[in-house]
């Protein structure tokens, strides 16, 4: 049985993922679409002039919303990265572009008869996310954003950097929004069968914590755009669901407690959000998880 996945949106971040898929055969067939169209027709030339070069075959479609119709997997990526480029590095700055094509986004996946899991990319994504369900009416559990996934990465890096191991063998999440609102739940964080905390003080978690937000501010102000970190999150979020792997992942899914989308660790599956893991977060952080989700159903009432 064939794979089918549908990129919506085909710039830095969707081709990236779009070409990291297609190196690996993670999919059979690819809807590719984009408003620019000769954007998206020079991707899918470029990708069939590598095909001699692979060891996959990959069969693409571009612009053809009803071929969604049988698709597992639609990854929303849809934006425009020059907003991004504020001097509070707000991640909101995209939201009244987002927000303007989302409605007829999901209008046209619904109308294709789509009943896959969607996965959502473009920022804020908690917000999009919330949209993207809302206007579609998709169940919930079948509609998730990357949220922290990449946060969570970052995370890692900083803690692995600064005690000398490889970010796999770090363990835990970054909670919350993507966004400026987000933490680190030191609770959860492990390395070498211990509580980070038994490593560092409290003035070194809040300098890791701060290195991990601003890793994607290096990353854009260096480059104006992101795309290898964002594109590895969603690539391995898309694979968790087409493998029905139940991998757990701290991606933005609703929290029904909060009312709201926002990255918490969930078991992933091709049904999409299967269940959602139990934490036992400190007072504190308990605090900055409400916080963050007010703040991300602030916007997204202010969206409708």
């Amino acid at each position: 049985m064939s794979r089918k996945i549908g990129i919506i949106g085909m710039g830095h971040v969707g081709s990236t993922v779009a070409h990291g898929l297609i190196a690996q055969g993670a999919f059979d067939d690819y809807v590719l679409i984009d408003t620019n169209e000769k954007k998206v027709m020079a991707d899918a030339a470029d990708f069939q002039d590598a095909a001699a070069n692979i060891n996959h075959h990959a069969n693409i479609e571009i612009n053809h919303y009803p071929a969604l119709s049988d698709a597992d997997v639609i990854v929303i990526a849809l934006g425009n990265i020059a907003l991004q480029d504020n001097p509070d590095a707000d991640r909101f700055a995209e939201l009244p572009f987002t927000a303007a094509q989302i409605p007829h986004v999901a209008e046209q996946v619904k109308q294709s008869g789509f009943s896959g899991i969607t996965i959502v990319i473009s920022n804020p994504v908690d917000v999009v996310t919330s949209l993207f369900q809302h206007y579609s009416g998709f169940p919930r559990e079948r509609v998730i954003g990357t949220g922290t996934l990449l946060d969570t990465a970052r995370m890692k890096r900083a803690v692995a950097q600064h005690f000398s191991l490889d970010p796999r063998s770090v363990y835990g999440y970054n909670l919350g929004e993507h966004g400026n609102s987000q933490f680190t739940a030191w609770s959860q964080v492990r390395i070498k069968g211990q509580e980070v905390s038994f490593f560092a003080d409290l003035e070194l978690l809040e300098k890791l914590a701060q290195d991990a937000i601003k890793g994607g501010h290096t990353v854009f102000y260096g480059k104006k755009y992101t795309s290898y970190g964002i594109a590895s999150a969603a690539i391995r979020l898309a694979l968790a669901v087409v493998s029905d792997s139940r991998e757990e992942l701290p991606v933005s899914n609703y929290h029904e407690r909060h009312d709201t989308y926002l990255s918490y660790p969930a078991i992933v599956g091709r049904q999409g959000i299967i269940e959602q893991v139990k934490l036992n977060l400190t007072a504190e952080e308990e605090s900055k998880l409400e916080a963050s989700a007010d703040y991300i159903k602030e916007r997204f009432r202010d969206s409708l």
